[in-house]
């Protein structure tokens, strides 16, 4: 078989400009597949919040028009190779160059206009690929475009391309106003439909994506089953359900070039599972930097999340005084909703040299955090795959989760009898599970010697992207074999 070509569109990428989860993934993956033979090329919007240092050593490749209805919107084309990636940024300053990626008044038009431009520069910079890999809402409807108004374009140029859509998070969706429909994207009403992009009489990006993707994916394969049902299935389970054989998990994995405990130079010391005096000097260090008591003894527990309800903080909140019975530390680093802000900064006050409250987003202290503590705290009450116990784990800090989405196919429960797993579990959203689970972990800690044995079990799982891009890849040569490309 030829080289597959890829085309990898998302609405973030890091290092250049980050939210979350999407944009690491998007950062990773498209290097590991370049490893494995790919030729994959990634596009996203050239964001005014991109660091000068990129933005200064951008190639300028050309422009296009991109009709949105009566609109000829101007599309610039920069391109600019980092770790042997080819990446191109698309350019207008009206849609682009603002503060902040999403929430903003137009995002509809914003990303209509994203969508339709990654499917209008691919002849202006020469690229013709196998597979468009969307990735979240914010490109799901390249899809429906490419089906209703590209591939029977005279020139045969897109009448061979087909797309596999990735859901990161089924929560955010990109719901707009059905006007939008003919306004922006020259849709015609014969995909406003229940199968289509209809939702609740609005237009829907992630379910276009869905509905017209010719293969789908998410980030593991207990977050594919999940979101079938109700509960997790963000009034998308029926369309979900329909395309099941269509469906895919395959777990994220993290950069184990970049998060090396024996290399990183963001950590107070180096360390690594042969030689773990580094992360005992990283979690004196760290108690000596936030205020906490200073003691090898106490279990330093840590979170590093958006503060928001999907991460289980009104367990931590309700169960509160019980954990810091246990004589644990917690140490906390995010931002979010102002009620667990205001809950965190309380928890400190209440517990001085115990709680650290972080409200604040700090990627140095971030890798120091993971570095330095014991066990990293998930109680999450959904988690499509999760990529914080991914990096505890790789810096030797145990994970406590709760059993859900990508925490459940990632960490390994502890078992007393056998000594094996890789963290502490619970499986219902319980409070006192929670508690219990971090009370088993305790007990452990306990036992130096058997918890530096669960230390080096969890340095030593695999969770590079070199596992994972094989199955991408393997799934790409699906797509291809399936339409007989």
């Amino acid at each position: 078989m030829n080289k597959i070509k890829v085309w990898f569109a998302s609405s973030e990428v890091a290092p250049f400009i980050k939210t979350g989860g999407l944009a690491d993934v998007a950062g990773s993956l498209p290097k590991a597949l370049k490893r494995l033979g790919v030729d994959i090329r990634v596009v996203l919007p050239k964001y005014g919040q991109i660091d000068q240092k990129y933005v200064s050593r951008m190639e300028f490749i050309g422009s296009c028009q991109v009709s949105l209805s009566w609109r000829q919107q101007y599309c610039g084309i920069f391109k600019y190779e980092y770790d042997g990636v080819e990446y191109y940024f698309i350019d207008n300053e009206y849609y682009f160059f603002r503060e902040g990626l999403y929430g903003l008044y137009d995002d509809g038009e914003r990303f209509s206009f994203f969508c339709k431009a990654v499917l209008e520069v691919l002849p202006v910079i020469g690229f013709k690929p196998d597979i468009i890999h969307l990735n979240d809402w914010q490109t799901g409807m390249v899809s429906p475009l490419l089906d209703a108004n590209y591939r029977s374009r005279e020139s045969g140029y897109y009448k061979r391309i087909h797309t596999l859509f990735t859901i990161h998070n089924l929560k955010y969706q990109g719901v707009f106003p059905k006007s939008i429909l003919n306004d922006l994207l020259d849709l015609g009403w014969e995909y406003f439909h229940p199968n289509g992009v209809e939702f609740y009489d609005n237009v829907n990006f992630l379910k276009a994506g869905l509905s017209f993707s010719s293969a789908l994916s998410t980030v593991s394969r207990t977050y594919a089953e999940e979101i079938k049902y109700d509960f997790f299935g963000e009034n998308l389970q029926g369309i979900i359900r329909n395309r099941s054989a269509d469906m895919h998990g395959i777990i994220n994995g993290i950069d184990y070039e970049t998060n090396d405990p024996e290399t990183d130079d963001r950590l107070y010391a180096n360390f690594s599972k042969d030689d773990l005096s580094g992360k005992y000097e990283n979690k004196r260090r760290l108690q000596e930097d936030l205020g906490l008591e200073v003691s090898p003894d106490v279990p330093l527990v840590s979170l590093i999340s958006r503060l928001v309800d999907q991460k289980g903080l009104d367990l931590i909140e309700y169960m509160l005084t019980e954990l810091m019975d246990l004589g644990i530390q917690f140490v906390v680093l995010g931002t979010g909703e102002k009620r667990y802000e205001d809950f965190l900064r309380y928890a400190q006050d209440r517990y001085p040299g115990k709680v650290s409250a972080n409200i604040k987003y700090d990627g140095v202290l971030a890798q120091r955090i993971y570095a330095a503590s014991d066990m990293y705290l998930m109680p999450s009450l959904y988690e499509p795959c999760g990529l914080s116990q991914i990096f505890a784990m790789r810096y030797g800090t145990v994970p406590i989760v709760r059993e859900t989405g990508g925490l459940k196919d990632t960490v390994v429960p502890y078992n007393v009898f056998t000594k094996e797993g890789t963290g502490f579990t619970f499986a219902n959203y319980n409070a006192h599970e929670m508690k219990d689970a971090v009370a088993r972990a305790v007990e452990i800690y306990r036992n130096g010697e058997e918890w530096e044995k669960l230390i080096k079990r969890c340095m030593s799982q695999d969770f590079s992207w070199d596992n994972s891009a094989k199955e991408y890849r393997n799934l790409y040569r699906n797509i291809l074999t399936r339409f007989n490309l």
